[in-house]
């Protein structure tokens, strides 16, 4: 499968004026101030993997989890992107390929150290359906990954007990959506593509997405078998 379609070949420089670069480096930074806070988690929540399923846990626990797998994924896309850029890659798309992996990897990182042994082990990618060395395939998957991680933390959100987390998680997705408005703006630039009516809605606000749809959707992109069969549903 090649991700991505006609619009996709604009080519444009991502770094404007706005420096959009330190923009996205401060606010991915931001989120590392509340590892200590998340650290308290319970191990009465564990996961409990069994076999070839790593399950994903239940309560606050199993919701961090479920981050902490879909920024597994990311930083997997990321880390690949920087490091085999696709044909007439700029310096300003890779710098900004980069800037967006150091917050995917600092997110990966951030949920692992948090979790402690709570966390669930690394999970293995499939990347198979991806093209790396076509920008049409790369900035059509990054697209998808980030609308995905913002429909993921929104939807999530309501599950989260602990105030304190939900402030992290409230942090977090606003990284996200940056990166998702970055992308958008590289495939359509000059357009009100950033903010498109395919993800804000009549209310002007991002759509939400229940754990069980956000992990059918990535799971071809996963080769570890994941369950979130325990995660909270109300």
């Amino acid at each position: 499968m090649n991700v991505g379609s006609s619009e996709i070949e604009h080519t444009v420089d991502p770094v404007k004026s706005v420096n959009r670069r330190n923009f996205l480096r401060n606010a991915g930074l931001a989120t590392m101030a509340g590892t200590v806070v998340l650290a308290a988690c319970s191990d009465d929540d564990a996961p409990d993997s069994t076999g070839s399923t790593v399950d994903l846990g239940s309560g606050d626990v199993g919701i961090l989890n479920y981050a902490y797998a879909l920024e597994q994924l990311e930083a997997a896309f990321y880390i690949q992107v920087v490091a085999t850029p696709f044909s007439g890659m700029t310096d300003a798309e890779k710098t900004l390929f980069t800037e967006i992996r150091d917050h995917e990897i600092i997110h990966r990182d951030f949920f692992k150290a948090a979790l402690s042994t709570n966390a669930i082990p690394a999970l293995e990618v499939n990347f198979s359906a991806i093209d790396f060395s076509s920008r049409a395939s790369v900035l059509g998957t990054a697209k998808v990954f980030e609308d995905t991680g913002v429909l993921a933390y929104n939807g999530a959100g309501k599950l989260i007990k602990e105030p304190a987390y939900l402030l992290i998680a409230g942090k977090i997705v606003s990284v996200e959506a940056r990166h998702a408005a970055a992308i958008r703006d590289m495939l359509m630039p000059n357009s009100a593509f950033f903010a498109g009516d395919d993800i804000i809605d009549n209310n002007g606000l991002d759509g939400a997405k229940k754990p069980a749809d956000i992990l059918a959707a990535v799971a071809p992109f996963i080769k570890t078998k994941v369950s979130g069969a325990n995660l909270p549903t109300a």
